[in-house]
């Protein structure tokens, strides 16, 4: 049962920027707390302590977002990030500069992560199979046997060539592409 639990949280966590919106959550409460502190730590009070506690719940309810809609944890990133420079100047300092601090890098943890994609062997995409699926290879023509070098092929099976284009003529100009234009103008 604990085992399980402790899957459970490990899946959601990896599934998700939990560190991006953990450090934003961290920042907007860094950053909203501060107007509450006796006179004597805050350098500004009044009415200059509502943009304080305003940057901190939108940081709080951005990090927020980025754990429950990782879909949008670029625009997410990017409102941690600038409102985090933001609260340098309109909140004492940023919070001291640490919720500065920890709103810039939640904001580039949120914008930089990725989903969980699985390993590849040697980092490529797999390509198409041909054994298994003859019609995937490019050229292939439909029902053909491929072409081994091991086996002769069975005796009637067509037999899969590849299929070249021919090589323009020696001096020839290329054909002129969606974005050259004939006459030499730049774009």
């Amino acid at each position: 049962m604990l085992l399980s639990r402790r899957q459970r949280w490990r899946r959601w966590r990896r599934s998700r920027p939990f560190w991006g919106g953990l450090f934003a959550i961290l920042a907007g409460a860094w950053i909203c707390v501060l107007p509450l502190a006796p006179l004597k730590v805050m350098l500004q009070q009044g009415v200059a302590g509502i943009p304080s506690v305003l940057m901190g719940i939108v940081m709080v309810v951005l990090g927020l977002t980025a754990w429950f809609s990782p879909s949008q944890r670029a625009l997410a990133g990017v409102l941690t990030t600038l409102i985090a420079t933001a609260a340098l100047v309109l909140s004492n300092l940023g919070g001291f500069l640490i919720g500065t601090l920890l709103g810039i890098v939640g904001g580039g943890l949120m914008f930089a992560w990725q989903p969980y994609a699985a390993q590849r062997a040697g980092g490529a995409a797999p390509g198409p199979d041909p054994a298994a699926d003859p019609a995937a290879v490019p050229g292939a023509v439909p029902g053909a046997v491929p072409a081994s070098n091991d086996a002769p092929a069975p005796v009637g099976a067509p037999v899969t060539i590849p299929v070249t284009a021919p090589a323009p003529p020696r001096g020839a100009s290329p054909p002129p592409t969606p974005h050259s234009d004939p006459q030499g103008a730049q774009p």
